[in-house]
């Protein structure tokens, strides 16, 4: 998501979408003899990996600007204290906007938009050239197997990836904004898995079917649940206060606009999509035939979900919430592997907050939301109208019945209506959390992601503005973050977990899982504009978006979604060496988005990411290059159109720990 005080075609938009995996081999695992044959010798096994970092290009190589760029390398120590290094390159399945197989012997539309009905949306800005909708922006991407898996015109293993797309950028008159106009498609890629090599082949895209789920709306970073499904989301929830509006302001007639398009897209008819069905958890199950249903999930608040992070414990949630005054939320699952019913938390933060990696932290404490189904959460948001749960003024109405709240960077007053708690809770989380005291106090809090073996987990600001500034719009001192000025590039905090918690009234909160400090772990670091343009240290992270964590690489990968950096990048911290690697630099003008990572995978290791909108120029940011480079990104995707899915692997695809 572009950041706050960047001009962009949405106010918090995200930039680029392409998946990236690694077959480097059987991490962890033991390896075979060694080539001299006929040992007794146990074979060596992995102990530990750094990745080489590779220079961000420059203007002397105006191509690699333009592309997505590899020149890092992996170096993987074995326990015989021999090494092996793979050097990296980028593999793609498929470009959106190009033709992929549907496995039944015929092609699809990679990235295609579909209506209620599964009928194409059609693109029709340009008279006599009418064409199928298809997304610039491919983002959260989960890889996974099954144990019996059912896909014609596999050889090797059949494994699957969910990939979802955001949202279209333009159309294809390149004048007409699309970003939120258009029902997010997902869908199911089989791959062919070549035991031999690792390496990854597209065999069958499936369009899912998410009329169920009365379609998706601007779903942005993903994960693996830890049973095997694709958590998405849905982010930038629809205002349903601000959609009512009679004499809206620009930013209230923007959205108006916008979601009566959703609607005319979705359903053909501009009055009938719901907001209160949007703004929720959405878990794709992959079948063995490569198909996959969807189902959302009503109780785990209506806010700016990204990357959710389910905990060890299989019950246990971290949620991004990707917003002006946006908080810490968790929710605990009732049952394991079951996030259809539970309890919603939100953070308040304790004395201590800092930028500085060295401080002690400050703790956290839990507000209780509510428990609640998912079930009675959508027949609420079904049968109430936003005024049955609240009424809210956007400036003060002086009645002492009214709570002044800290929304979207700025306030409202709102006044609960007797007996809906609950509704509030789980359908304007946003305004009740800020009603019962939470610390909404953050600055697009983006992607979150676990260390188990250390029992950290991780979330990343994409940036520190606005809300969280003294003096800031919808600063609060209350909410116990405020810096000095702001950190436009942003920071990924580390949160210490433990069990034995309780909510601030007392309850006990059933999980080992539960952050109780937060502190800085790395930092960006704003600058005067280079040579380049950038105006954060391009050495440095600048907007951390998404988050991933290996266990067995002991690395936080680290996707960038700046408007500070010319070429987005994605980095490997290793947290036990401390040591920073640049891996990937995007398209100029692309976001890096739907990081995952499978430590082992039929014995091979994989890491996706995408990329979205390619050449999405910012004048501030992108003025030096922009008339050297858009020709260029034009060429390479479609006249900007077009992103790519793909993969990370080794340059020499018949690589395996093994083969030394």
């Amino acid at each position: 998501m572009s950041t706050p005080s960047q001009p962009s075609r949405r106010q918090a938009l995200k930039f680029l979408g392409t998946p990236f995996l690694l077959p480097i081999g059987g991490v962890g695992a033991s390896f075979s003899l060694s080539a001299c044959g006929g040992s007794d010798d146990p074979a060596p096994s992995f102990v530990s990996a750094a990745f080489s970092a590779m220079a961000a290009p420059t203007l002397s190589t105006p191509d690699a600007m333009a592309r997505v760029e590899v020149g890092s390398s992996l170096q993987v120590l074995l326990s015989d204290q021999s090494k092996q290094t793979f050097k990296l390159k980028y593999e793609p399945f498929f470009m959106t906007g190009s033709t992929v197989p549907d496995g039944k012997g015929g092609t699809v539309l990679a990235g295609a938009y579909y209506d209620i009905n599964n009928k194409p949306i059609l693109d029709t800005t340009v008279a006599g050239k009418e064409r199928h909708f298809f997304s610039d922006s491919p983002d959260g991407t989960s890889l996974l197997s099954l144990d019996k898996a059912e896909v014609a015109g596999i050889k090797g293993k059949a494994v699957f990836a969910v990939v979802q797309f955001e949202y279209t950028t333009r159309a294809q008159d390149e004048k007409t904004d699309m970003y939120g106009k258009l029902p997010s498609p997902i869908a199911v890629l089989t791959l062919d898995q070549d035991q031999s090599t690792g390496k990854l082949s597209l065999v069958k895209y499936h369009n899912v079917d998410t009329s169920s789920a009365h379609g998706l709306w601007i779903t942005c970073g993903s994960s693996l649940s830890p049973w095997g499904t694709h958590l998405s989301s849905e982010e930038y929830e629809p205002d349903a206060f601000g959609l009512l509006a009679k004499t809206p302001n620009k930013t209230q007639a923007d959205a108006q606009a916008q979601f009566k398009a959703f609607s005319k897209n979705l359903f053909g008819d501009e009055t009938k999509a719901n907001p209160y069905h949007y703004g929720h958890l959405p878990e794709v199950t992959v079948n063995p035939d490569g198909t996959g249903s969807i189902k959302k999930h009503y109780c785990m608040g209506r806010l700016s979900h990204e990357l959710i992070q389910v905990m060890p414990d299989n019950r246990t949630a971290l949620m991004g919430d990707d917003a002006t005054n946006s908080g810490l939320f968790v929710f605990v699952a009732d049952k394991e592997k079951d996030l259809s019913s539970g309890s919603l938390y939100v953070a308040k933060i304790g004395a201590g907050f800092s930028l500085d990696p060295a401080s002690a932290g400050a703790a956290l404490s839990w507000i209780k939301l509510g428990s609640a189904t998912s079930a009675e959460i959508e027949k609420l948001a079904n049968t109430l109208k936003p005024n049955d749960i609240m009424d809210v003024a956007f400036s003060d109405p002086k009645d002492a019945s009214f709570t002044k709240i800290w929304i979207d960077g700025g306030n409202q007053w709102i006044k609960i209506k007797a007996g809906m708690e609950k509704a509030a809770a789980f359908l304007e989380t946003h305004r009740y959390a800020s009603y019962v005291g939470a610390s909404m106090a953050f600055t697009k809090m983006e992607g979150t992601t676990v260390n188990a073996k250390d029992k950290i987990a991780y979330s990343a600001l994409q940036n520190m503005q606005k809300s969280m500034v003294r003096n800031g719009a919808g600063w609060n001192e209350a909410h116990g973050v405020t810096l000095e000025k702001a950190v436009n590039a942003g920071a990924v905090l580390a949160h210490t977990l433990a069990g034995g918690q309780k909510d601030t009234a007392g309850g006990a909160i059933n999980s080992e899982w539960m952050p109780t400090l937060t502190k800085a772990l790395l930092v960006g670091e704003d600058i005067a504009a280079d040579a380049l343009g950038n105006l954060a240290n391009p050495d440095k992270i600048g907007a951390p978006d998404n988050l991933k964590f290996s266990e067995k690489l002991r690395t936080l990968f680290i996707g960038e979604d700046s408007a500070y950096h010319v070429n987005n990048f994605i980095w490997a911290y290793n947290v036990d060496t401390k040591q920073l690697s640049r891996l990937v630099s995007m398209p100029a003008g692309a976001e890096a988005t739907g990081l995952g990572v499978v430590d082992d995978l039929n014995g091979w290791t994989y890491i996706t990411s995408n990329f979205q909108h390619p050449g999405d120029w910012v004048a501030s940011l992108h003025g030096k290059v922009q008339a050297q480079l858009d020709p260029l990104v034009r060429s390479n995707y479609k006249d900007r159109f077009a992103a790519a899915v793909g993969y990370l692997t080794a340059e020499t695809t018949s690589v395996k720990l093994s083969q030394i």
